[in-house]
């Protein structure tokens, strides 16, 4: 049914209306962003040179944290896909927490689990003089920790999606399960993968609250684009609209790059491209 026809009954147009709503929740605040962008002196204030460090680091440290979330994220979105798995349940429950929770709290309990005095920090600092916290690892681990329930749930959804009988056929003949997932089931849901490697990278871009806890902001070290657009913002409002720019069409431009594989990867994409839906 198309928006015109379900606005002439009353419950449609509602819906068109909160709808609509919606949209500009979603879509002014970007506008608001853009008009109040210095364009002429983009260029300018994007190549300063604390602003290239910080963007550096940014595309590092989310980098290495989606490659890691691909190496962990993949298998466990794999176990969490066989339902006769006992506490699957939980083990979901658990993967979607940094979901619903507060990044701030995040960054307290990794600093708790790994600072010199926490779970394991101390352990890692007595025995082997590793200190994790206020490095560029503890941003890596934090952005890991925030962004990898995207790419485990979007594999998941792959793979409950995926037809089972290549997979099972490998199976029978005496594959092992390493190489079916490797060689017959990863290649099947690669949309999938590729769209939650996306979600990943743009929300280990974005992340800040865990980051500022755990990692503090050190330039070049820790200080990330998003701590850097906060601590720009009372000192030079112009530069921190400018980095919140390109923070934004960084991210627009990663879903852009993947948007056919990301279609490929949703639940119901095909049957949105060949015209199908609810009526």
């Amino acid at each position: 049914m198309s928006a015109p026809r379900l606005a002439r009954s009353p419950g449609g147009a509602v819906l068109v209306a909160l709808a609509v709503v919606g949209t500009a929740v979603l879509v002014l605040p970007l506008v608001a962003l853009l008009l109040a962008t210095p364009w002429t002196a983009l260029p300018t204030l994007v190549a300063d040179a604390q602003v290239l460090q910080a963007l550096r680091l940014s595309l590092l440290t989310a980098g290495c944290a989606t490659l890691a979330a691909l190496v962990l994220g993949v298998p466990l979105a794999w176990v969490l896909a066989h339902d006769d798995l006992r506490g699957a349940w939980l083990l979901r429950s658990l993967v979607t927490v940094p979901l619903v929770l507060p990044p701030v709290v995040g960054g307290v309990a990794l600093l708790l689990l790994l600072g010199r005095r926490g779970l394991l920090g101390g352990t890692l600092d007595t025995w082997f003089g590793v200190t994790v916290p206020f490095t560029s690892v503890a941003v890596v681990l934090a952005q890991l920790f925030v962004s990898l329930p995207f790419l485990v749930l979007s594999v998941e959804g792959a793979l409950r999606g995926a037809d089972r009988r290549r997979a099972l056929a490998a199976q029978t003949l005496g594959a092992s399960p390493a190489y079916v997932l490797r060689r017959v089931t990863l290649p099947a849901v690669a949309p999938g993968v590729a769209a939650g490697a996306a979600l990943c990278f743009t929300r280990a871009l974005g992340e800040f609250g865990a980051t500022v806890t755990f990692a503090g902001s050190f330039p070049g070290t820790t200080r990330t684009m998003p701590l850097a657009v906060y601590l720009a913002m009372d000192a030079a409002p112009e530069q921190a609209v400018a980095m919140s720019v390109l923070l934004l069409l960084l991210s627009v431009a990663v879903l852009l790059a993947l948007r056919g594989r990301w279609l490929g990867g949703l639940p119901g994409a095909h049957a949105a491209r060949s015209g199908r839906g609810p009526r």
